[in-house]
């Protein structure tokens, strides 16, 4: 008989008791396999504990007993108005309303087209203003109608500020005496983009400002429970009449307006509101 014959096994012993080298591997291998799969498991969870050192702490959210902290950024951003938007009162009179409303037409009509011929689009001038009123006497014997007064006004946005003074002196010399200047005003045709950068500037200052004080109260800031825009809205002030008495003034002809822009200036404020949470500790 060869070495590789299987040993004789009595015939009442129990199925699987044999003692050779192949039976032997077969009742090992489960047992491996078993070994194997609480080692790994063993060692996931050795993985995926927490460092026993470093302390934690819960999440922070922004409920009524957090901690808070709330600051303020100012921030502001300059540009130089493109747009000057003027208004120009255009009196006359007449002994009848029929007759000084016809005068006054035809003075609107040569301020109007004074200003289209100093490049203002027709959808840039537009009547404001129209007011007819009667022109009294008073006798002893009691007041009468003498004639009446109309004013027509014109407001004109000029967006080539550089012509503006040529164009308000080209508007007053159409009619004379009968045009004076109500007012004038200058803004940025597209103001959103100074806007949102004054905005932003006062953002990155609230935070700058809240992480400097968090670090020297030894704190973390959490999240951001709100953010508030409390930006007023700014504009150049206005100049009126007395403002351009001497400038456009009908005692003798002037040089063109002087017309300075200047600079806009717009500014913002926000309030920021951080929930606090403990700094990270090790043990």
């Amino acid at each position: 008989m060869s070495d590789d014959t299987e040993p004789d096994v009595p015939q009442d012993a129990p199925r699987g008791a044999w003692r050779g080298s192949s039976t032997t591997v077969r009742f090992l291998a489960p047992a491996v396999v078993v070994a194997v799969v609480l080692g790994a498991v063993a060692l996931g969870l050795t993985l995926t504990s927490p460092d026993a050192t470093a302390s934690t702490h819960p999440a922070v959210t922004c409920s009524s007993t957090t901690a808070k902290l709330t600051v303020q950024g100012m921030g502001q951003a300059t540009v130089s108005p493109d747009l000057l938007t003027v208004v120009v009162d255009v009196d006359a009179s007449g002994p009848s309303a029929t007759e000084a409303m016809a005068s006054d037409n035809v003075k609107v009509t040569g301020a109007v087209a004074a200003f289209e011929g100093g490049g203002v689009a027709g959808k840039d001038i537009q009547t404001s203003g129209l007011s007819l009123q009667p022109q009294y006497a008073y006798p002893k014997s009691g007041p009468i109608v003498t004639g009446y007064a109309v004013t027509n006004s014109v407001t004109a946005t000029l967006r080539d500020v550089n012509k503006a003074g040529a164009v308000i002196d080209a508007v007053v010399g159409s009619a004379g005496n009968a045009v004076q200047i109500n007012s004038i005003s200058f803004s940025v045709a597209h103001p959103s983009g100074t806007e949102d950068l004054a905005r932003s500037r006062a953002v990155t200052q609230a935070v700058s400002h809240a992480k400097a004080m968090a670090t020297a109260a030894a704190r973390a800031l959490g999240p951001v429970c709100s953010l508030t825009d409390q930006t007023r809205s700014t504009a150049l002030p206005s100049l009126n009449q007395q403002d351009f008495s001497e400038a456009v003034g009908s005692a003798a002809p002037v040089p063109a307006v002087p017309i300075e822009t200047g600079s806009q200036t717009d500014s913002a404020q926000i309030t920021l509101v951080y929930a606090l949470e403990p700094l990270p500790t090790r043990g």
